[in-house]
């Protein structure tokens, strides 16, 4: 297939779609992610596009947002990767809250085999997830519901979360950076996120690589509130992602990488348990993986690091 005719099926797609990983791209117009990746910058440098880490948006700026169906077409295998070990922070008997999104929507399809679970959440597709699930008690706040992420948002959410104490807020977002932490693209969602972190004794933030060191809008938590962050490892070429991981682990947040790409797995070492010492100096995106490396090989899926400051 020819150049001209890659980029136009490539911006057919992200038309269609809003947004759309590289790994998909490449799939569909069958060659790699490295020509994917260049073809990108040529629509962007035409104004047809937008590069995000990992992917490519329909032409905005800091307000824009995707939907619920462009957003689930974003990094699906790093997320999945994600919810798996942000799940083991959750123990038997706990009392949470889950937020709004897609990486949370993922989460809670697998929290429905934690028994005893209370679950607090503002979002129609985490509590569908947990709807059937015989032993989590799944507790929605008030409000007004934004179709674009099927969430509820407005004073009726904020209101409905006054007084309430739980262990633990999940939270994602649009972007996160060691400047501002997590930060969205809408008012409302940002103002919910918000009243659901007063509510938790600690705030555990979900966001793959492709969100990292984006800066959105609006505020939601800043960095010295997330006691952790749960994300996957970023490829080779993002340094800008691995920088951003450092510089967050240098402000005190504890860092749980989920290796998605490891395809037989690695030792798997539970996010509750850091490994010991400091990570000093920057990490580029080969020293985080050299460091990740240095686990023995052998175990199920899902190759773990917890990167954590002194």
């Amino acid at each position: 297939m020819f150049a001209a005719e890659r980029r136009q099926l490539i911006l057919e797609m992200v038309r269609a779609n809003g947004a759309v990983s590289l790994r998909e791209l490449a799939r569909v117009v069958q060659t790699s992610e490295v020509t994917v990746r260049r073809d990108v910058r040529a629509l962007e440098a035409e104004g047809l596009l937008d590069r995000r880490h990992g992917g490519a948006v329909l032409p905005g700026g800091f307000t824009r947002e995707s939907g619920f169906p462009q957003k689930s077409h974003l990094a699906t295998a790093e997320k999945t990767a994600i919810a798996d070990l942000a799940a083991g922070l959750v123990e038997e008997g706990e009392a949470i809250v889950v937020g709004a999104g897609t990486t949370t929507q993922e989460l809670a399809r697998r929290l429905a085999r934690v028994p005893g679970l209370t679950v607090v959440t503002n979002s129609l597709l985490v509590a569908q997830a947990l709807a059937h699930a015989n032993r989590v008690e799944v507790v929605m706040t008030g409000g007004t519901l934004r179709g674009s992420n099927y969430a509820l948002v407005g004073s009726g959410a904020e209101q409905s979360l006054q007084g309430l104490r739980v262990s633990r807020a999940f939270l994602s977002g649009s972007g996160l950076t060691a400047e501002r932490g997590l930060s969205t693209s809408n008012m409302l969602s940002a103002s919910v996120d918000r009243a659901l972190v007063q509510a938790a004794a600690e705030v555990v933030v979900l966001a793959d690589h492709t969100k990292l060191g984006t800066d959105t809008m609006f505020q939601t938590v800043p960095t010295d509130v997330i006691t952790r962050l749960v994300t996957d490892e970023p490829p080779a070429h993002e340094d800008r992602a691995a920088t951003e991981l450092q510089a967050l682990a240098d402000q005190g947040v504890q860092i749980a990488v989920a290796g998605a790409s490891s395809p037989s797995g690695g030792e798997q070492v539970p996010a509750r348990r850091p490994l010991p010492g400091p990570r000093r100096g920057p990490v580029s995106g080969g020293g985080l993986r050299g460091m990740l490396g240095e686990q023995s090989a052998g175990a199920e899926r899902g190759r773990v690091a917890d990167l954590r400051r002194r």
